[in-house]
């Protein structure tokens, strides 16, 4: 497996020379073909008009969906992008028919928006929504998993990768379970798009909901949806539009067959093909040699870490990845990364209320979030252990 040029795609980033952008988990610098696309089609538009420049740029605007399609392994036709993977994740999730009694299965790990949405219909069909307990390493117990498993299973949704931690759940592990049962399966993959491979048909997933903006390194405000057509024709939108289906006489309509039936006819034309442009970008780097790189510098970050007095790795699960969680006795989490940025030095912070299932049951008010991407160095990860402030009371490092 050929590695990553990483001098030639730090030359492709602009933002590497101006900070240590450790913060991918939240969003990505994006290449510099992105920008310039979406820039390129921003200037159409405002050159002949936004309608006009959809229709000259609509062979651009297609190739986004052959580019997702093949980044996880799916046909075009099951690939719908929309704005954000929160809109794709409750299009999918929302489309499902409940009736009471039915059970959700879900992880620990989930996070804050997915476990709204089931507590929300929870409520409002009286369904029920259950946690699978954690294995030894804090990942998804599949045993349990399955053990869980009746009639009354409506839905198995997981997260890939939590936001909250470097832990990556079994995600085909549990597609076999699913499959096995007959069970819908939607895998939240919104921090594990662009960071892992990726093949719908080796994870068995029926659903899978993914951003632009994170390690795909595509704009804000893009998301796209990958919808099994084993299940699509039992799925309905909570939301149709002309696009998504066809009035077809003064009291009928037709919804589209393809997944297409879950977008709405208006959406970011620039955007949209920018997103396809950093899935061509990843495609050619090479998901395999992006998930080796990104994977060792998450495992450098965390061995670099722990050697600092008073700092704690929180990170759980057999198999782990680029995002690193952390806390330095006697400092708040907002307090160590407002160090950090201060320092030139891109990170995050994950909330209890962010992953309560997860975060409250382990004592963890909050955590710091760095997340390196393959364009970042070990010379950065040095400089963020440098910068990281020293524990409460300490006369400071040695």
């Amino acid at each position: 497996m050929a590695g990553i040029d990483v001098e030639r795609v730090r030359r492709e980033t602009a933002g590497v020379g101006r900070v240590v952008h450790l913060n991918n988990a939240g969003a990505a610098l994006q290449p510099r073909v992105v920008v310039d696309a979406v820039v390129e089609h921003l200037r159409l538009e405002e050159e002949i008009g936004g309608y006009e420049a959809a229709d000259a740029r609509a062979g651009r605007i297609e190739r986004t969906y052959d580019a997702l399609a093949r980044l996880v392994g799916a046909g075009r036709e099951d690939v719908a992008v929309v704005e954000s993977a929160t809109r794709a994740w409750d299009m999918a999730f929302h489309a499902l028919p409940w009736a009471a009694g039915d059970r959700i299965l879900t992880a620990r790990a989930e996070y804050a928006s997915n476990a709204i949405a089931y507590l929300q219909t929870a409520r409002r069909h009286g369904v029920r929504v259950e946690v699978v307990p954690d294995d030894a390493d804090g990942q998804l117990d599949v045993d349990a998993l399955r053990a869980m498993i009746d009639e009354r299973v409506r839905l198995i949704a997981v997260t890939h990768v939590p936001t909250q931690g470097g832990l990556v759940n079994p995600a085909a592990e549990i597609g076999r379970v699913a499959r096995e049962a007959g069970v819908v399966y939607l895998l939240d993959a919104c921090q594990s798009v662009g960071q892992l491979p990726l093949d719908v048909s080796e994870i068995g997933c029926d659903l899978l909901t993914a951003p632009g903006r994170k390690f795909l390194r595509g704009p804000r405000g893009t998301g796209f949806l990958y919808c099994s057509p084993r299940i699509r024709e039992q799925l309905q939108p909570p939301f149709l539009d002309l696009h998504a289906a066809t009035w077809t006489s003064a009291d009928d309509y037709e919804v589209r067959a393809d997944a297409r039936r879950f977008e709405s006819w208006e959406g970011n034309c620039a955007a949209r093909i920018g997103l396809g442009v950093a899935a061509e970008y990843a495609l050619a780097l090479g998901p395999d040699a992006i998930g080796e790189r990104v994977t060792r510098l998450g495992a450098a970050l965390r061995a670099r870490l722990r050697t600092l007095p008073g700092v704690r790795v929180h990170d759980r699960g057999a198999r782990q990845c680029a995002l690193v969680t952390f806390t330095v006795e006697g400092r708040d989490s907002e307090d160590v990364a407002r160090a950090l940025r201060d320092s030139g030095i891109n990170v995050s912070v994950s909330l209890a209320e962010y992953a309560r299932w997860d975060l409250g049951p382990r004592g963890l008010a909050s955590v710091v979030r760095a997340s390196p991407h393959y364009y970042n160095t070990e010379a950065e990860l040095d400089r963020l252990v440098e910068a990281v402030p020293a524990p409460a009371g300490s006369s400071g490092r040695c």
